[in-house]
C-alpha cells in the first residue's frame, strides 16, 4: 500500500484547499474593509467641504448633505455611518476658547441635534488660532466583515466572533470659503 501513489495528489489538495480558501477569503476580505474605511473619511471630508461652501445654512440643508454623505459607503452598508458635523468658533481673547456655534448628527438615518450650542470642544493644537471658525466633519462606521455574518443574524462563533466589528472613524477640520462663519439659521 505504501508503494500505491495514485491518489497522493487528491490526499495534497484536500490538505491544501481549506488553507488557500482560508487565504482567499482573508485577502478579499481585508480589500474591502481598506476600501471601506477609505470612503468613511471620504464622507467626513465631503460633508465638511459641502457645509465650508454655504455662507449661511439650516437644519434641512445640514441634514440632506449628511444623508447624501450616509450614500458614499455604498456598496459596503452592511452598517450604516454614523455623520457628525460641527461648526467651532475660537475665541478672539488671549486664551482662545473653542466653542460650538452649532452642531447636528446622523445616526442610523435620523438626523438630530449634537452638541450644545456654546459649550467647549476640541481642537488639534495647531488649528487654535484666535477669531477663527472651523467645520469639523466626523464619520464613524462599524464595519462587518462578510465571514462574521449570519443567516438569521446569530452571534457569531469561534474568530469570526473575534472580528464580528472593525470601528473606522475620521476627522477632517475645514476653513469655510465664502465667508467667514457658515451661520445656521434655524439651529
Amino acid at each position: 500500500m505504501w508503494r500505491d501513489r495514485r491518489a497522493a495528489a487528491a490526499i495534497e489538495f484536500a490538505f491544501i484547499a481549506p488553507v488557500l480558501l482560508g487565504l482567499y477569503f482573508m485577502t478579499m476580505e481585508t480589500s474591502q474593509a481598506i476600501e471601506a474605511n477609505k470612503k468613511t473619511g471620504r464622507i467626513a471630508s465631503m460633508v465638511a467641504d459641502l457645509v465650508t461652501q454655504q455662507q449661511q445654512i439650516t437644519k434641512a440643508e445640514i441634514d440632506a448633505i449628511m444623508k447624501i454623505g450616509g450614500s458614499v459607503i455604498q456598496p459596503y452598508n452592511r452598517t450604516k455611518p454614523t455623520i457628525y458635523l460641527t461648526a467651532i468658533e475660537i475665541t478672539d481673547e488671549d486664551t482662545p476658547k473653542v466653542k460650538v456655534a452649532w452642531s447636528r448628527k446622523l445616526v442610523n438615518g435620523t438626523a438630530s441635534n449634537h452638541l450644545t450650542i456654546g459649550s467647549t470642544t476640541t481642537v488639534p493644537e495647531k488649528l487654535k488660532i484666535k477669531g477663527t471658525f472651523l467645520i469639523r466633519g466626523e464619520a464613524d462606521l462599524d464595519y462587518k466583515p462578510v465571514i462574521t455574518w449570519s443567516a438569521q443574524q446569530k452571534t457569531s462563533l469561534g474568530l469570526a466572533a473575534a472580528f464580528d466589528s472593525i470601528s473606522m472613524g475620521e476627522d477632517y477640520y475645514l476653513r469655510p470659503r465664502m465667508s467667514q462663519k457658515v451661520t445656521c439659521i434655524d439651529c
